[in-house]
């Protein structure tokens, strides 16, 4: 069992780590631990003084040393004695906004919960544990099931949240976050990943301060500008070494994660749902479920770390035919034409594609409604014959029998002004009454908080990819959204329509996922705006960035790394100078880029000279010799291209017995020795003999001494470097 119980003390126990709390005299929750395994109870570093202006509870008599203002709290409630960040806060019928949360009881089950209506980590029943703790107010009926989702093997735990009104009146919920942890010792520093279109998931490393640093979204999506993961990082934690903990949240809208430094060193994390414009209103007997965080952590560093979180995503968070499965090699069209396309254009880069090894074919923008500039046509969801005259399915089958499959793209959850939809439709955009509403690309958004909406779009994309032989979607969503209001909700509950705008999403996406389970679906928003594990749930990869620069994207591939698997990465090899910075790359250093991620390309295959063909079909067949490699081995950042000036990664087996090295060097310099680079997650005694020159090294050698790389010339060289263990 991953889950003991003795003496009010809850031990979560996964294979290599231990989650402590415990109930005291009062009921209330302590949160006591996060780390590796201890075989001790840990609240004995329970010893706090009498803190001046930190009240006591009422049933605490004169023990002034005791207050919910100090001890570390698992589930923080507001209003009641603590004054620090609450994790859930509910205004009452009466007008009165506390929650003094008491444990009531716990229910311990085998496999892991699901949670309504939103996506959360799975797993077979045998795989899984169930914890539920139940606090309840001490003067309403409000309760609190927290729920721990216990993957043993994995060394993850997941956190929810159910809000539950059990009495007669109405309670309006203003707050109500996923995870809330009291770290009661440390020296922390904080990693998170800020960013830009187009400069997605920079990572920002940097110490805690007394008082709250904050990450979020009001954006009605997670966002380029942050991204809904968090590492703690204990000061002398490396790649390597030292303590670190990690938290994704699974959730694709506005969100907020707080780490607040308290007056005795404390550190309080919370994560969930941005409270600045949300609001729920439970009725009597109603209930709220939040979206699920998972929990990871690592004592052996942060690389630790990463694999943890990549192979949770991978095996219990993405699903579905690709999860684990090799990935078709794309062409897109977009950089080769963007609108100014017809049958022809499109069947001419197909062909050479195919010729080249390319296994599918994908339509981008422009092949719909009246939609030659991205100005007009959003939601007139039918083929554009002035550009493909014989129809979508005619051009479907040409590119068939070239033996390449096809994929489609759509930006379902958006409207243009100019378009047949918004004509008949124009009260199912998000648009405040008496307001002019905001633009972003000249387009609108749907309002998908409307059932009738979610209903129409289900109908529409169903009809496409049910007629036509589509295997692949890229899902696109191309602005930020506010503009936040329904008819369908009273002036009082207007708050609710972003939460409920993620669910009417995940409800469309729910549906068309599982009635055309044979689709690989892609998600895209910009680029690398909805980049989280929510979205992974429903669509295995996600459209890394809009910037395929291959210089940027060392850094932009950099961060997504720390917590999303490669395979959840889609990458591509794009024509120079780059339509983005204007920076001309190799077609080398392009491809070991793009390698790291869901193989493609988007440009013009034609417009390329024969030996850059010949190069293409060389990376192409490259890429499909070491693509399991790729995603089934284990990640290693081998350097920090923030500071290293240059960018190495490596994929080890395993078994230990294969290892891929790629990585670009930014700059050559004269008068010098060559680089080495140390490797990590070989066996040490075991003898690894490199591709290229038959040359034999110990796998101590080659973490300790490194791999010397070859010389360099230029800016933005690629290496390469193949292992193998030799058999003895």
């Amino acid at each position: 069992m991953a889950v003991r119980v003795n003496d009010n003390i809850f031990s979560i126990e996964t294979q290599n780590t231990l989650y402590q709390m415990k109930t005291d005299e009062y009921g209330v929750l302590y949160h006591l631990w996060y780390g590796p395994k201890t075989d001790c109870p840990m609240d004995y570093l329970l010893d706090y003084p009498d803190v001046g202006f930190s009240g006591s509870p009422y049933d605490a008599g004169n023990r002034r040393n005791y207050s919910l203002d100090t001890l570390p709290l698992e589930y923080a409630g507001g209003g009641a004695g603590d004054y620090r960040t609450p994790a859930v806060s509910a205004v009452h019928g009466d007008g009165s906004a506390a929650l003094d949360l008491r444990f009531q009881e716990y229910r311990l089950t085998g496999g892991k919960y699901c949670i309504p209506g939103l996506p959360a980590v799975y797993a077979q029943e045998n795989e899984a544990e169930t914890l539920e703790i139940i606090l309840k107010d001490r003067a309403s009926e409000i309760r609190v099931i927290l729920k721990y989702g216990i993957l043993e093997k994995a060394d993850v735990i997941t956190r929810s949240a159910v809000i539950v009104n059990g009495g007669e009146d109405t309670v309006v919920l203003d707050r109500a976050h996923s995870l809330c942890m009291d770290i009661s010792g440390g020296d922390w520093e904080w990693v998170h990943f800020h960013g830009r279109h187009n400069m997605e998931r920079q990572a920002e490393r940097v110490p805690l301060i007394h008082g709250i640093q904050e990450i979020g979204s009001r954006r009605g999506t997670s966002s380029h500008q942050q991204n809904p993961a968090v590492l703690l990082c204990e000061k002398s934690c490396t790649e390597n070494t030292g303590f670190c903990m990690g938290a994704v949240l699974m959730y694709s809208g506005g969100f907020q994660a707080q780490a607040e430094k308290d007056q005795l060193n404390q550190v309080r994390l919370v994560m969930g749902i941005h409270p600045e414009f949300f609001s729920w209103t439970l009725e009597a007997g109603e209930c709220f479920h939040t979206p699920e965080v998972i929990l990871s952590c690592s004592d052996r560093g942060t690389a630790l770390l990463s694999q943890r979180f990549h192979s949770v995503i991978r095996n219990h968070v993405c699903r579905g035919k690709y999860k684990l499965s090799e990935r078709p090699v794309l062409i897109n069209n977009w950089e080769a034409t963007y609108f100014d396309f017809d049958e022809q254009k499109i069947l001419n880069i197909a062909r050479q594609a195919s010729e080249l090894g390319i296994d599918m074919m994908v339509l981008d923008d422009g092949w719909f409604g009246e939609r030659d500039t991205d100005n007009s046509g959003l939601g007139d969801w039918f083929v554009n014959e002035n550009k493909l005259k014989g129809g979508l399915q005619n051009l479907i089958e040409q590119v068939n029998r070239m033996g390449m499959k096809f994929g489609l793209w759509f930006e379902p959850e958006a409207i243009s002004e100019e378009s047949r939809l918004y004509r008949e439709h124009p009260e199912w955009v998000l648009r405040i009454p008496g307001r002019e509403p905001v633009r972003g690309r000249y387009q609108l958004n749907l309002d998908l908080s409307n059932p009738e909406v979610v209903d129409y779009l289900y109908h529409v994309l169903g009809k496409i990819l049910g007629e036509n032989h589509i295997e692949y979607v890229k899902w696109d969503m191309n602005r930020s959204i506010c503009d936040w209001y329904t008819e369908g909700l009273p002036k009082g509950r207007q708050k609710e329509v972003p939460h409920r705008y993620v669910l009417g999403l995940y409800e469309l996406l729910e549906k068309l996922t599982g009635d055309f389970p044979e689709v690989l679906f892609e998600g895209c928003s910009g680029g690398g705006g909805r980049f989280d594990a929510g979205m992974l749930y429903y669509c295995p990869q996600i459209w890394c960035s809009d910037d395929t620069d291959a210089y940027e994207r060392t850094f932009i591939q950099y961060g997504t790394s720390f917590f999303y698997p490669v395979s959840a990465v889609g990458s591509h090899v794009s024509a120079v100078p780059n339509h983005q910075t204007g920076r001309s790359t190799s077609l080398k250093t392009r491809g070991i880029v793009a390698m790291a991620g869901s193989f493609g390309y988007e440009l013009d295959l034609n417009r390329l000279s024969d030996a850059e063909k010949e190069e293409v079909a060389e990376q192409v067949k490259e890429y499909k010799k070491y693509q399991k490699l790729i995603y089934d081995g284990r990640y290693y950042r081998l350097s920090n291209p923030f500071e290293d000036k240059m960018a190495a990664w490596s994929w080890v087996s395993e078994d230990k017995k294969q290892a891929l090295v790629h990585g670009v060097v930014f700059r050559a310099a004269p008068n010098t020795l060559r680089r080495r680079l140390r490797l990590s997650g070989l066996e040490e005694q075991a003898k690894y003999r490199t591709a290229d020159s038959g040359t034999v090294y110990t796998g101590a050698a080659l973490m300790a001494g490194g791999v010397l790389l070859p010389w360099m010339s230029g800016d933005d060289t690629a290496f390469e470097v193949c292992l193998t263990m030799v058999e003895e």
